[in-house]
């Protein structure tokens, strides 16, 4: 990783961290760093499901102007890709997954250090075109939709969106499915014109702006993603990677999640 400084001010440097996944954002890494030289500064590695980017990168900057001298990398992606990366010996200290079942896993085989807390709450929603030509209204009208990205069956939003289909009784041609590696992937294949329609995270379509439009899911049909953070037992209990926890459950971290459109946990 490069680390630059001009003029003794802070630089954010984007970097990456190698995965052995293909994914848009599993191998971003977002560090910021001082003036002072990295040998210098406390480094801190956070593995965060793609689907919190936008609010970890702002959450990263906000602990850095509270923690001077910190460089904080992010290696963002699919939490169930994080989860082995993590059980196959990456240099992870904080993990933030978007699914109980990847902290468990990891609890289960003695990869943490601390007892998971929860960070907060994310619905579905479906992404569809500026405009939505194809009128969808729900779930049901998903037929409709010639390509629908999903996430990949393993991953979290995957999981999640399988849930809803089956809630809502539908049921859909594998030759019309496309499957990204994480919610943004996901996302992205509308946005690109790739699919007609995206089952993915409120947070994510709210994060795309006008590149997508947002059809809602009917609640008895949606589900409640619960998303939560652990130290792994890689980092070492350094006090930067508890006081990296803290921030991002203290109040002024919770508001930093509520601005990206995350719900309390």
């Amino acid at each position: 990783m490069a680390l630059l400084a001009a003029g003794g001010s802070a630089v954010l440097v984007f970097t990456a961290i190698a995965t052995g996944t293909a994914t848009a954002t599993a191998a971003t890494t977002a560090a910021t760093t001082s003036s002072s030289s990295t040998a210098a500064s406390e480094v801190l590695t956070v593995s965060a499901a793609a689907s919190l980017t936008g609010a970890f990168r702002e959450l990263a900057a906000d602990f850095r102007r509270r923690h001077p001298g910190t460089v904080v990398r992010l290696n963002l992606g699919a939490s169930s890709s994080l989860l082995r990366q993590i059980q196959a010996g990456a240099p992870v200290d904080v993990f933030a997954a978007a699914d109980r079942t990847s902290i468990e896993a990891l609890r289960s085989s003695g990869h943490l250090r601390s007892q998971p807390l929860p960070l907060a709450r994310n619905r579905l929603q479906i992404a569809v075109k500026p405009g939505n030509p194809l009128r969808l209204r729900g779930l049901a009208d998903l037929g409709r939709a010639p390509v629908l990205a999903l996430c990949g069956a393993t991953a979290p939003c995957g999981r999640y969106a399988a849930t809803a289909l089956q809630r809502a009784g539908v049921r859909l041609e594998r030759s019309r499915l496309s499957r990204g590696t994480d919610a943004r992937a996901t996302l992205l294949a509308v946005s690109r014109g790739d699919a007609d329609a995206a089952i993915v995270y409120a947070t994510d379509v709210r994060a795309a702006g006008r590149a997508v439009q947002g059809v809602e899911i009917a609640a008895a049909q949606n589900i409640s993603a619960w998303y939560g953070l652990a130290i792994v037992r890689a980092g070492g209990a350094r006090p930067i990677d508890r006081a990296f926890v803290d921030h991002a459950t203290s109040a002024r971290g919770q508001a930093i999640l509520r601005r990206h459109g995350f719900a309390a946990p």
